[in-house]
């Protein structure tokens, strides 16, 4: 018997709008119904946001949230289907975060949380308490605004399953699904047939491949349908919630959504046979295992999720089927930073109200890269007004300061680029042709609005007004000076920048006869953040940056991804440099190939400044020492004990004792500065991201002397096996 079931996920819900997200909820139950489902699930705290933070603690965040479903429950949306939504609830003075399950007007069931995301980017439990009693229940007695619309008085509170005229359903959480023993294991076992998970879960590189194999581990051995739903876009701060509502059966994913799309409302349905979940638990040790199973309480439903007639549903079961051999499916990481990041700009965009973006464009890779993402932001917008995407129109027309009614839409990408987003390269005497030539470049091949300064009349005004004030002039070390008067120099340049970025900013759509300001963008990496290797208060300065939280080495491949998707050769490309001593010469010096370098030293024969040498450490160096401080764990000597092993080959313990101890040192002394880092996209598990995400000191005894003495005493005695020893050893 097909029984139609429809997952209404990936709702754009944002913390705190109400009415917006009231209107996005009541979208998807119409979008569901239209497709003659039965059962809607929806992302977790979709009626509130779920990125409201410390505003759950407020009591109006309950009430408006009590509002929103007296609303929902009073029309005529919730007649004939069930709807799993998600909400704070204050029960016996505790407030909880839940499930509330309705239909025809009725509250079947509050199911609260009961293991609450704490780690990482997640702090339920400041908010939020865990339910400690399962497979309990109590009364919980609604607020007058629900007894007005349901004529209840009370409602069952805590962990029950549902059970209607032909199946029966559990409930789980997001994070109740990522725990050793979840919750559908019991409820499995006790007959649950299809489960829902409600779930706010953000985006990572490389994360969502662990999602789909716990949604496809969770009905693999148990048998069953799960009904995986998941928020997306940004609610309001540095994550993306990246979607990808799901539906798996029996280990088989059947239907998935988009993970990354400016779509607002996402409905995604699969047709199955309940009798497909029945046959695969026929197993005698599922069969033992369940006999001897606790029972949960069932709340019983006189509405059958099936129409009872296989006819109606032929078509629908075979496009599940069809999803079901097709198989899961995954964007590369280089597709993941086109698009992930390209759609939080445009959620911070619209719901900022501003009329666009700025970056200072140095001609190097990560502003390169910041660039090409909003780039693919303009793809995306030009992409959808094709598609007739009103609402993406119409945020289109508000920032291009059209009205509402005109006729303007936002088809070609280059036109769209020109009008919302603004470079400058903001060159000194330091500064190389190559590097304002790709600036240049770039800003024609993505259409973006471009200028270009030199602002040596700036870096000398500043130098000049110290000398006079302290009778000292600064040099650089080129030039003789110490280290101290080469670093004031250096941030001198880098620090006027971020002046001259937000004068820009702020004026630069007055220049062209519109109204408004634009947003500052920052393009420092998570390598070099994670490091300490920016100016405080340059690029760590920007309104959000949307690679901080992306290695330098994804961001070449990113790159290397764009120059053929987005067909802009640019990104790799010769550039013919001049004519010297009789000789035309040729360099590579695309985006690609160029040698990074912050330019803020004079350039000479015999040296150019790169900055790898700047920081004593490779890029990939320091995504290891990254992934080892952050996701390992590891503190000095840890790391050591770890790299003795992956770098023994080719490193002797001294020289790794060596690295290890400059990485802790020069992190130490630059983690102050991650208290001012610009609100960055959250893409990478290494992320040194101080607001949340990593919370550590940023005052520390910088060269660690307890620890670096244990590395040196160990790192003495252990045998040197690497090729470097092997070959002295061969030569002798």
């Amino acid at each position: 018997m097909g029984h139609l079931i429809t997952l209404a996920t990936s709702l754009n819900q944002w913390a705190l709008d109400f009415q917006g997200n009231y209107e996005r909820i009541i979208q998807s139950i119409a979008i569901a119904k239209e497709r003659g489902a039965t059962l809607r699930v929806g992302p977790e705290l979709e009626i509130p946001g779920y990125g409201c933070y410390d505003h759950f603690l407020e009591g109006d965040t309950i009430l408006h949230s009590w509002e929103v479903l007296a609303k929902i429950l009073a029309s005529d949306d919730t007649m004939g289907i069930i709807c799993d939504i998600g909400m704070p609830v204050v029960h016996k003075n505790v407030i909880y975060n839940c499930r509330v399950i309705v239909h025809d007007r009725q509250i079947l069931l509050i199911r609260p949380k009961m293991w609450l995301a704490n780690d990482g980017n997640y702090r339920e439990m400041r908010y939020f308490t865990p339910w400690m009693k399962y497979q309990q229940w109590e009364d919980h007695f609604l607020p007058r605004i629900i007894q007005t619309v349901t004529k209840q008085v009370k409602v069952p509170f805590g962990d029950c399953i549902i059970s209607t005229v032909d199946t029966c359903i559990g409930v789980e959480l997001c994070e109740e699904l990522f725990t050793p023993a979840s919750p559908h294991i019991l409820m499995g076992l006790d007959g649950v047939e299809i489960f829902t998970n409600s779930s706010g879960s953000h985006h990572e590189l490389r994360k969502l491949y662990t999602r789909v194999e716990l949604v496809k581990e969770a009905t693999l051995k148990l048998g069953g349908v799960y009904l995986y739903a998941n928020q997306k876009g940004c609610d309001g701060d540095r994550l993306y919630y990246d979607g990808c509502a799901m539906i798996a059966m029996n280990g088989h994913i059947v239907a998935q959504g988009s993970q990354f799309s400016l779509d607002d409302v996402e409905v995604i349905t699969a047709t199955i046979d309940i009798e497909d979940v029945r046959s695969h638990r026929t197993s005698r040790s599922r069969g033992l295992q369940a006999a001897r199973s606790q029972a949960f309480h069932r709340i019983e439903v006189p509405f059958a999720l099936s129409s009872g007639k296989f006819g109606d549903t032929d078509g629908a079961m075979a496009l599940g089927i069809q999803a079901k051999l097709a198989g899961a499916r995954f964007h590369t990481p280089e597709e993941e930073i086109a698009l992930g990041p390209a759609c939080w700009l445009w959620d911070y965009l619209r719901r900022s109200r501003t009329q666009g973006y700025f970056v200072p464009l140095s001609g190097g890779i990560d502003s390169c890269a910041t660039a090409v993402i909003v780039y693919s932001m303009c793809r995306l917008v030009a992409e959808a007004a094709r598609k007739g995407d009103k609402q993406v129109i119409l945020d289109a027309r508000r920032m291009v300061g059209e009205p509402e009614d005109s006729v303007y839409t936002p088809l070609d990408p280059h036109e769209f680029c020109n009008k919302i987003f603004h470079t400058c390269y903001m060159g000194t005497e330091n500064s190389s042709a190559e590097t304002r030539k790709r600036a240049k470049d770039l800003s024609a091949a993505i259409g973006c609005y471009h200028t270009d300064l030199n602002m040596d009349t700036l870096v000398t005004s500043v130098r000049d007004l110290f000398a006079f004030v302290t009778g000292m002039r600064p040099q650089f070390r080129a030039h003789g000076g110490s280290g101290a008067e080469n670093l004031a120099l250096q941030n001198i340049q880098a620090r006027l920048r971020m002046l001259l970025a937000y004068l820009f900013a702020q004026l630069l759509p007055w220049v062209r006869g519109r109204q408004g300001a634009l947003l500052v963008l920052g393009s420092a990496n998570v390598d070099e953040s994670l490091r300490g290797y920016f100016t405080k208060y340059d690029c760590s300065a920007a309104d959000i940056n949307p690679i901080g939280g992306i290695s330098k080495t994804d961001l070449k491949k990113f790159i290397a991804y764009a120059r053929d998707a987005f067909e802009l050769p640019i990104l790799n490309e010769l550039v013919q440099l001049g004519y010297q001593d009789r000789h035309f010469f040729l360099i590579f010096c695309s985006f690609l190939t160029a040698v990074p370098t912050a330019e803020l030293e004079p350039i000479s024969e015999t040296y150019v400044q790169a900055d790898e040498a700047d920081m004593g450490m490779t890029y990939d160096e320091l995504s290891v020492f990254g992934r080892f401080r952050k996701v390992e764990k590891c503190g000095p000597y840890g790391m050591f004990t770890k790299l003795v092993h992956e770098w023994g080959s080719f490193l002797s313990p001294v020289q790794i004792a060596e690295k290890v101890k400059h990485f802790f040192f020069e992190y130490a002394r630059n983690r102050h500065k991650m208290t001012t880092l610009t609100p960055a996209y959250h893409a990478e598990s290494y992320s040194p991201d101080d607001n949340r995400f990593d919370l550590r000191p940023f005052l520390y005894p910088s060269r660690f002397p307890w620890q670096f003495k244990k590395i040196d005493e160990v790192a003495a005695v252990l045998p040197d096996r690497s090729n470097s020893a092997a070959d002295k050893t061969k030569t002798d």
